[in-house]
């Protein structure tokens, strides 16, 4: 097995609402907001490489959007998921599996593309995972949510015809290597990959620990959906990779891709060593 990070850009969401109740005299210090107290996120995707299989764990945005909508993220760098898979060695169509965490736009927005006036999959030859419940939920959005499920993100991986969904219990293994776990605090039935690399463990955090400063427990966004849920959800997980040496995956953290775990002197968890994932042997 091989992972490589895949960067599909930067965008900016409002400070307030990624770190809910946290003041911003605190968050602040971590991710500075602009003028109008907007902070840079990134968009990490990972691919995987798997026997025959390569792997792609989310796709970023996209670029099929309008003005306007772009207007309100602020999409920015030079990074793509084309240029990034293209650094690693492959193409868009090399993809043989998309595993969607969940489906809101800066997840899933790349899964997708335009060609001429028609919606079409951006990675050809991939079958696209995502778990029945949530593809449920996104499909008939509450009135709070449904600004991050976009249609033209979701219909057309179905109707391509190439839509599966995960059936594996909790824990287990999707196949050999990969397990998943699911999570509802942030959205009903996130997938998050859990990966056994040569006897390293990562786990792609997803939008239960967007970035490192996540892991304080008060630090819940306030677009979660069941912010008591995400609470018990983060202890539950972050106490199972401290207390086994996994490495966390981080989805939006501007600035930190992968790292350990620590316990500080009181017990508490707290962010350890950076490390980079092309780098595990």
């Amino acid at each position: 097995m091989n992972l490589h990070t895949i960067h599909a850009g930067y965008f900016k969401l409002d400070g307030g609402a990624m770190h809910g109740v946290v003041p911003k005299s605190m968050w602040q210090r971590v991710n500075p907001a602009d003028e109008n107290n907007m902070c840079t996120w990134a968009m990490r995707c990972l691919l995987v490489e798997h026997n025959d299989r390569l792997i792609l764990i989310d796709n970023g945005m996209g670029d099929k959007q309008d003005e306007k909508f772009f207007s309100y993220y602020h999409p920015h760098g030079d990074d793509t998921v084309e240029s990034s898979l293209a650094k690693a060695g492959y193409t868009p169509a090399d993809i043989t599996d998309v595993f969607l965490t969940h489906l809101h736009f800066d997840h899933c927005g790349g899964s997708i593309k335009r060609d001429g006036d028609k919606l079409v999959p951006a990675f050809p030859n991939a079958t696209y995972w995502s778990s029945q419940a949530h593809w449920d939920w996104a499909v008939h959005p509450n009135a709070r949510e449904k600004a991050s499920f976009l249609p033209e993100n979701i219909l057309p991986i179905k109707e391509s015809g190439k839509l599966q969904f995960v059936t594996t219990p909790e824990g287990e293994e999707w196949i050999p290597g990969i397990r998943i776990h699911y999570v509802n605090g942030h959205t009903e039935q996130m997938m998050l990959p859990r990966i056994d690399h040569n006897g390293t463990t990562i786990l792609y955090c997803a939008d239960l620990i967007p970035s490192a400063a996540h892991i304080s427990m008060p630090w819940v966004m306030a677009y979660d959906m069941r912010p008591l849920d995400t609470l018990n959800e983060k202890e539950k997980l972050l106490n199972m990779a401290a207390d086994n040496n996994w490495l966390l995956f981080f989805e939006h953290d501007p600035k930190i891709a992968c790292a350990g775990l620590v316990r500080d002197d009181k017990g508490r968890i707290r962010i350890g060593e950076e490390v980079q994932v092309e780098q595990l042997k």
